[in-house]
């Protein structure tokens, strides 16, 4: 008889996610409410330049910051997030 899977942890940092892809056996998780991302993999072909309220900038780097991640990473994530709705 299978065992029930283990719920999936929440990691904070992409340091957190490396580390437990690398000691983990993912056969063992409940994986079904992950979600394919799609640019995160795509070469990086295209540039935009945009200007930002400087205290916009310094909240996007904090957020960024608190998740473990550049805040470059962050903005594609809420973009990709958006535009997937």
């Amino acid at each position: 008889m299978k065992s029930k899977a283990k719920p999936m942890l929440s990691l904070a940092t992409d340091a957190d996610a490396q580390r437990f892809v690398a000691t983990a056996d993912l056969s063992e998780y409940d994986l079904s409410g992950f979600r394919p991302l799609h640019f995160e993999f795509e070469p990086k072909a295209a540039a935009m330049h945009m200007r930002l309220p400087q205290s916009l900038l310094d909240a996007l780097k904090a957020k960024a910051k608190a998740k473990g991640m550049p805040y470059t990473r962050y903005v594609r994530l809420l973009l990709e997030s958006d535009v997937a709705h």
